[in-house]
């Protein structure tokens, strides 16, 4: 399986680009937000999902491996395949997504080309849980990296805070410049405004 690819950009087509690496061009279906972010002959590094079946192959591309594994994570719901979840990961950051299916907002989710309501009650139905059990993970994972809003919002949420209550107190932790960047110490910071409130 092809994971990742880094090369050089020889074409930008309306889908996808072709990464040219040790003379081989590879056609990768990337998301408009990479396609447009990018230009022929730059270097590119792109994480990969390479699909195989009896007729085709196709390789999709992203930026980094947080929406690669969130896209992974979307083939895993009954009635998405790749194009549909390409344009989901394509349409906001993985951590407005994540958000969204943990506070069941469905309007960002339909906003997507190919994405009605059923689909979208289908994604929160079966994405909460793994998406919560991975922010907590990634919570757990600890102090060094520099912590968003949505982060926070994700592990408050996961932690049985209602949408409001998480965002209101992520933003008081994020305002507080005695606090830490780090997702465990933002966490912390927004239980103890949530405990005062």
């Amino acid at each position: 399986m092809i994971a990742s690819l880094d090369g050089v950009v020889a074409a930008v087509l309306m889908d996808a680009l072709i990464v040219e690496v040790g003379g081989v061009g590879y056609r990768v279906f990337a998301a408009p937000s990479l396609l447009t972010s990018v230009g022929t002959g730059e270097r590119i590094r792109v994480f990969t999902h390479h699909v195989v079946r009896e007729d085709m192959q196709a390789l999709y591309g992203f930026r980094n491996p947080e929406e690669l594994g969130f896209f992974s994570l979307l083939l895993t719901v009954t009635g998405v395949g790749p194009k549909v979840a390409l344009a989901i990961v394509g349409s906001r950051p993985v951590g407005d997504l994540q958000l969204a299916i943990l506070s069941d907002d469905q309007a960002i989710l339909t906003a997507v080309p190919g994405v009605g309501k059923k689909l979208a009650a289908r994604l929160v139905l079966e994405l909460k849980e793994k998406v919560a059990s991975a922010g907590i993970a990634a919570g757990a994972g600890g102090g060094g990296a520099v912590a968003g809003e949505s982060e926070v919002v994700a592990a408050l949420l996961a932690l049985g805070y209602s949408a409001s209550e998480a965002r209101q107190a992520s933003r008081d932790a994020l305002a507080d410049t005695s606090v830490g960047v780090g997702l465990e110490d933002r966490v912390k910071a927004a239980l103890r405004t949530l405990l005062r409130g």
